[in-house]
């Protein structure tokens, strides 16, 4: 019988090894099987049963309005209303609002609710057009994004913007 020497080793559990493991990172969404596609496409003789492409945009539009006129209007049309901080450069993205801050990098997204946001830190580098947003978590994590400005002077501008997204929607007793 053998018997190690060495260290025993556990099993490594965390966004080093598995991305899932990180709190608020979404993954690609894949298409849905039952999605309809091009084979599902109505065929000549169906062309009676296809109703005019007009005539349902303006039943679409009716319904709409009759749903907002009833206080049913969609969480889109709610979240319009108040400030939206959204800055942006060729492989970032910045977005708060009403419902959040995402953060997305290349293909890597991460949604955060503002229940579940401890602080969020923002900062400009030194030298340089570099805008730096933080998302803290209660959990002691932290999530950083850097976004690079056309000019200096969307820094100023950026981070007035998502002072007044903060002072809106984040509250801090929480």
């Amino acid at each position: 019988m053998e018997q190690s020497n060495g260290p025993i080793q556990q099993p490594l559990h965390a966004a080093s090894a598995d991305p899932a493991f990180v709190p608020g990172l979404t993954g690609v969404v894949a298409p849905l099987a039952d999605a309809p596609g091009p084979e599902d496409a109505p065929r000549a003789a169906d062309a009676d049963a296809v109703a005019d492409p007009d005539a349902d945009a303006d039943a679409v539009e009716e319904d709409a309005v009759e749903d907002a006129v009833e206080g049913d209007a969609a969480p889109a049309a709610v979240a319009a209303d108040g400030p939206v901080f959204e800055a942006a450069d060729r492989r970032g993205r910045i977005v708060a609002d009403a419902e959040g801050v995402r953060l997305s990098y290349d293909e890597e997204a991460c949604d955060f609710r503002w229940d579940e946001i401890a602080a969020v830190e923002s900062g400009k580098g030194r030298f340089g057009k570099r805008f730096t947003v933080t998302v803290h978590t209660p959990d002691r994590r932290w999530y950083p994004i850097e976004i690079i400005a056309p000019d200096r002077g969307h820094i100023t501008g950026w981070e007035t913007e998502l002072d007044a997204v903060l002072d809106a929607y984040f509250d801090e007793a929480s």
